[in-house]
């Protein structure tokens, strides 16, 4: 196999495995907005129950666009959607619980989300400048270095996303215990919401799986050029 064959091959593969976990994700999001819980609380009630169990006073802003929900460690704002924020589904409850489990997270100071954040501003520069260089990189093959120094770039990025994975699995896990232990769902509605949280999961799992074959790929393309 020639290595043009096999760059096409870790690109098809990349593309489907990423829009295959989008896909999955937004089923899962869509079906649980339309199930409402028993609690009957929005995502930002649900937020707000589980910071005061752990004694903690954050504001619970209400994010534009879809699926934008996080938590800001630097201004310690719990960040939801409108959807999440406002309503009263198991997609709610599932990512408001999420996002606070991120603010506990910060609270106890768990070290990879200490690590992600600390790499974050060195890693949003080199996720900007590596495209450049790699595409310079091609078409100035007489400066030397110039695609490796932006493949370690990259590297860095993909590393970022491999030391996500831990801080979202924990997340979730943190997530599926306080919306337990506070009564908040019921067994159905627990397995429901394990599922969101599931399906939210594989698109990490996804995004770290395309930038290691990526990765792998400018590796080899480089390896050719030597």
């Amino acid at each position: 196999m020639n290595l043009s064959s096999l760059s096409w091959i870790l690109i098809i593969v990349s593309t489907v495995l990423a829009l295959g976990a989008q896909a999955k994700v937004h089923y899962a999001f869509k079906k649980a907005m339309k199930k409402k819980t028993s609690a009957g609380l929005t995502g930002a009630e649900v937020a707000g129950k589980i910071l005061k169990s752990e004694g903690l006073d954050l504001p619970i802003n209400k994010a534009k666009g879809h699926l934008s929900d996080n938590y800001n460690p630097i201004k310690k704002t719990v960040n939801l959607s409108e959807p999440v924020h406002s309503q009263t589904s198991i997609a709610s409850l599932a990512v408001a619980a999420h996002e606070v489990g991120h603010a506990i997270q910060h609270k106890e100071g768990y070290h990879w989300l200490v690590m992600r954040t600390t790499l974050y501003p060195v890693v949003g520069f080199s996720s900007w400048l590596a495209p450049i260089l790699i595409i310079a990189g091609f078409f100035f093959t007489g400066i030397p270095y110039l695609l490796d120094i932006g493949i370690i770039l990259f590297a860095a990025t993909v590393f970022f996303t491999l030391i996500t994975l831990p801080v979202e699995f924990d997340a979730s896990k943190r997530a599926m215990i306080k919306v337990q232990e506070l009564g908040l769902v019921g067994a159905d509605e627990s397995r429901q919401v394990k599922k969101v949280l599931d399906a939210a999961a594989l698109t990490y799992v996804a995004a770290a799986a395309t930038a290691i074959l990526e990765l792998v790929r400018l590796i080899l393309i480089a390896q050719s050029r030597d």
